[in-house]
């Protein structure tokens, strides 16, 4: 399959309208149509079923919908990282505004003493966009916090483990106890963090988008929330933390594109391992 056939294909099985899909790739409806009928009897398979009301999807169709727009990210990804080389001959790396405490400075001063090390530009970005940016070729290097941030198909290395703390107001009537569990917290107002598609969690507590605003509404006693402790380290004045006993621990990793042979890159991860 060429990619231009599979950009015909999404749109269509997007829009489920010949029409609307022609529209979007700037071209007329017959060769489009004429193009999907070709890349069937190629296939071999019947990719939608068309009625003169409606256009839907196969099981075939469906399967290829889902393959074919991993197949045109990874294009286009590898359409970034080429011209991203001549361009900026350092490394990008991305991370959650907030997310990596004392790591990234001390990460980003050990490497600079490193021989041969390269600029290494950094992009704090909203929760969700980092991995959505290593994916897409806008960044070469990632720090990742799992469980939150999903790793399938990157190569990585752990950094470290941590347990979760509940932060709050100094005078919050929680902050005198000694532990907490997450069945304590099911009436209070957590902040709610956005899904990978952009949606929001239902609860009682605000949704935030970063971490600035996050500390904000906390310090005001809007909100509270649940984050690793090494949050401690960056917390200013005001603020406490309790341990939450049985939440998810953390995991931060360094994360990056499969097929990367970039020796800056290595050079990098390897510093991040000794940290």
């Amino acid at each position: 399959m060429e990619t231009r056939e599979l950009r015909y294909f999404v749109a269509v099985a997007e829009e489920l309208h010949f029409g609307r899909a022609a529209q979007r790739l700037g071209m007329a409806q017959p060769p489009l149509s004429r193009a999907i009928g070709q890349l069937e009897r190629r296939l071999g398979v019947e990719l939608l079923r068309r009625t003169s009301r409606s256009v839907t999807l196969t099981e075939a169709g469906a399967v290829l919908l889902r393959e074919g727009r991993v197949a045109l990210d990874a294009v286009a990804a590898a359409e970034r990282r080429t011209r991203r080389v001549s361009q900026t001959p350092g490394l990008v790396l991305v991370s959650k505004a907030g997310a990596t405490g004392e790591l990234l400075p001390k990460l980003l001063d050990a490497y600079a003493a490193e021989p041969g090390a390269v600029t290494v530009d950094v992009v704090l970005c909203p929760a969700g966009q980092q991995e959505a940016q290593l994916r897409d070729g806008r960044a070469d290097v990632a720090l990742l916090h799992k469980p939150f941030d999903s790793t399938t198909g990157l190569d990585l290395e752990e950094l470290g483990t941590e347990g979760q703390v509940l932060v709050m107001p100094a005078g919050h009537e929680l902050s005198t106890r000694p532990g907490l569990r997450m069945s304590d917290l099911a009436e209070i107002p957590l902040a709610r963090w956005p899904h990978r598609d952009g949606s929001y969690p239902a609860g009682p507590g605000p949704e935030v988008h970063d971490a600035v605003q996050l500390l904000q509404l906390v310090a005001l006693g809007r909100a509270l929330t649940v984050l690793p402790e090494s949050v401690r380290a960056t917390l200013h004045e005001g603020l406490t933390t309790v341990p939450v006993l049985d939440a998810p621990l953390v995991t931060t990793v360094i994360a990056w594109p499969p097929h990367s042979r970039s020796r800056a890159l290595a050079g990098l991860v390897a510093v991040a391992t000794r940290l």
